[in-house]
């Protein structure tokens, strides 16, 4: 009798909407940056709404691999992160759908106007290079000025950088030469850099990590995953090459045809909130500057100011034809050339 009683209580008080302690749904994630911030978002964003998460860490290049897998029926609500270009892809393709947040008009002005409207900026970050300077000097090597100097043969099994195919930090290398030099010129000095390149990675901070660990003398990646192997204590420094770099302004993107839509526009939201963009810094390890003008900027994140940064086109180098291009052509001229 008490247990029946107590079953009907239950159920009073629930349709009420008194007592419900399970979440209301789920929504799962593709989560491309620092794996420490999408732990942080992990466990932040049911406590602020009652929706669970799933995630999946995925590079950039990896995770339009996997949505373009599965679009006939799409198992990813929304796609978290990574570099701007192949979010644009996904858009072209209909993959996903622009979505315009209630935050859209906080959003930093060059951020939303550099990506008209094929995806959400979340943040922004500049490429360049982690820096082992007591390994460079062991091997008689100088610290590098300029994309160039990263062909010298002095250089040779120091350099890592990103592969292309599964990192968006590795194309945005790519789409930055090209930019800087033209295709052509840009593809020569690519192919004279590969013959110093110890290894191909397959994310985007993972090179900066390697030379961390005085695996290698330069590591290509984006500035502020350098500046979080300084603050945990690894002897080296970084900075971007003085004729020109590039930089991403890391997407947030609605897939389209989800089943959770409600939810993941509740994620979206709360993603750009400062409350959760302050997330990136405190506990993620992740110091880009935010695309919420509200948001604090890290004090040591990179600033546009300190580089030569050039006016990245993020709408002609996100077009599938053209990424796909440079891809393919990166892969099938340069990757296989001896060293």
């Amino acid at each position: 009798m008490r247990r029946a009683f107590g079953v009907l209580l239950v159920l009073l008080l629930a349709s009420l909407g008194v007592a419900s302690a399970a979440p209301a749904g789920k929504v799962t994630i593709i989560c491309s940056p620092n794996p420490a911030w999408c732990d942080a978002v992990k466990a932040e964003f049911p406590k602020a709404t009652g929706i669970a998460v799933e995630d999946l860490r995925l590079s950039s290049g990896e995770a339009l691999a996997r949505l373009r897998a599965e679009r006939a029926n799409p198992l990813i609500d929304v796609w978290f992160g990574g570099t701007g270009d192949p979010h644009i892809v996904a858009n072209e393709e209909g993959i996903t759908e622009f979505y315009r947040p209630k935050a859209w008009g906080d959003l930093r002005e060059q951020f939303r106007d550099a990506v008209a409207g094929k995806y959400i900026p979340l943040y922004a970050g500049i490429l360049g290079w982690a820096i082992n300077e007591r390994v460079l000097k062991e091997k008689g090597a100088a610290v590098p000025r300029t994309w160039r100097d990263l062909a010298d043969p002095k250089m040779r099994g120091l350099v890592m950088y990103p592969n292309p195919n599964t990192s968006g930090t590795g194309y945005t290398m790519v789409a930055t030469l090209v930019q800087l030099y033209g295709e052509e010129q840009g593809f020569t000095l690519l192919k004279q850099i590969h013959k110093n390149v110890a290894q191909y990675t397959r994310s985007g901070a993972a090179p900066g990590q390697l030379t961390a660990r005085g695996e290698a003398g330069i590591g290509v990646t984006f500035i502020h995953d350098a500046v979080d192997q300084v603050l945990q204590g690894f002897p080296i420094t970084y900075g971007a090459p003085r004729d020109g770099t590039g930089y991403e302004i890391g997407g947030l993107s609605l897939v389209k045809g989800t089943r959770n839509r409600d939810n993941a526009i509740a994620f979206i939201e709360w993603a750009l909130s400062p409350d959760a963009q302050r997330l990136a810094a405190e506990r993620g390890q992740s110091y880009q500057i935010p695309s919420n003008s509200k948001t604090p900027v890290p004090r040591v994140a990179p600033r546009f100011q300190d580089f030569v940064v050039i006016k990245y086109d993020f709408l002609k180098y996100g077009k599938l034809a053209i990424r796909d291009g440079l891809v393919r052509r990166w892969t099938r001229e340069v990757e296989p050339l001896p060293k």
